[in-house]
């Protein structure tokens, strides 16, 4: 349910009205445009509610909510949300480049491939310190060692960091390194890791599970918004189809639609989305074309000796030719593409 205030509502309205929500045992979820403000309740709605809040000075309207999902819905939060990450923002005018290696190796190829990354024009560096794998015999990631590798390479460079966790018992460690939380596609339903992460504070990237649909995944994003964590991007990483040509198909169609039904900034991951390098490249542009915040790339020093996903990942040379496309298409969608900061404002 939402409430409407009028236009030019006091503030001592609006504070009436959260006030006799909460006072009704269920949460008020502030959300103040330029003119209008609008307040979304969340919690187990009665039916007396609508009545007892169309009277309260300041309301215009009560409207009942449509979609399962509440607090990603536009309905509930119609402005977009933009997150902060380090200095670089997610969800406005500017496309964020987040690239960087499937999983970290050694300290060499993070640092080198975090250099090259941001001479080139990425934003945000990715890496894998904990990695899921199929099979039981791939490598699995250097765990906290790699966070501290990728500690130094943000030292290095001042890119913000973005990697997985994928236990509820390793947030907390996660957390001390990690600029932004991604929960990975075979994760997107662990419910108590989507809990965990929405009581911290920081960032979270949700991808899409391999089977998903969107009101699924949409609804994987509630348990995180109803635990207070806001700063929370989604990421399309491609499903699985009966088409087995690509490792997985890259559904573009749902960046449009995370748009119009969702406030949540969305990212596209082509690499894991195609599972072929030179797929990512085109389905980049798409993705940026179709109206993705942002995009998310593989880039190894030599894809072909990589431990985890070299099919899929950029050389340095490649990810530079896809940087400089990128920027027309940025421009051709009204948009640009963001610079990397100098520094990694923690």
């Amino acid at each position: 349910m939402i409430v409407v205030m009028r236009v030019g509502a006091t503030e001592k309205e609006i504070a009436g009205v959260v006030q006799r929500i909460e006072d009704t045992g269920l949460k008020a979820h502030l959300s103040q445009g330029a003119e209008r403000t609008i307040i979304g309740v969340v919690g187990q709605i009665f039916p007396e509610l609508q009545d007892m809040l169309e009277i309260l000075p300041g309301v215009e309207d009560v409207i009942r909510v449509s979609k399962p999902y509440k607090l990603a819905s536009r309905e509930f939060h119609p402005i977009d949300t933009i997150i902060n990450v380090g200095g670089v923002s997610i969800g406005g005018k500017e496309v964020v480049v987040m690239a960087g290696p499937c999983a970290i190796e050694s300290e060499e190829q993070v640092i080198e491939t975090a250099r090259a990354v941001k001479s080139a024009g990425a934003t945000i560096l990715r890496g894998g310190a904990y990695k899921p794998s199929t099979s039981p015999y791939s490598f699995r990631g250097l765990g906290r060692v790699g966070l501290e590798l990728l500690a130094k390479a943000r030292e290095a460079t001042g890119l913000p960091i973005v990697t997985e966790v994928m236990a509820p018992e390793d947030v907390e460690l996660v957390a001390e390194y990690a600029d932004i939380l991604q929960i990975g596609a075979r994760n997107m339903q662990n419910f108590n890791l989507l809990v965990e992460v929405g009581k911290t504070t920081k960032p979270v990237m949700l991808k899409r599970g391999l089977s998903a649909t969107i009101q699924e995944w949409l609804l994987a994003a509630e348990y995180i918004l109803a635990q207070g964590n806001n700063q929370l991007m989604l990421c399309e990483r491609g499903i699985r189809t009966f088409e087995t040509y690509t490792r997985n198909t890259f559904d573009v169609s749902s960046i449009p639609i995370i748009e119009k039904v969702s406030h949540l900034p969305i990212i596209a991951d082509p690499s894991h989305g195609t599972g072929k390098w030179y797929l990512v490249t085109p389905m980049a542009l798409a993705a940026v074309a179709a109206g993705a915040d942002g995009i998310m790339v593989e880039v190894h020093p030599n894809p072909d000796s990589a431990l985890k996903d070299g099919a899929q990942s950029l050389t340095f040379d490649n990810f530079r030719r896809l940087m400089a496309q990128l920027q027309p298409i940025a421009e051709a969608v009204g948009r640009r593409l963001a610079a990397p900061q100098e520094k990694c404002l923690r």
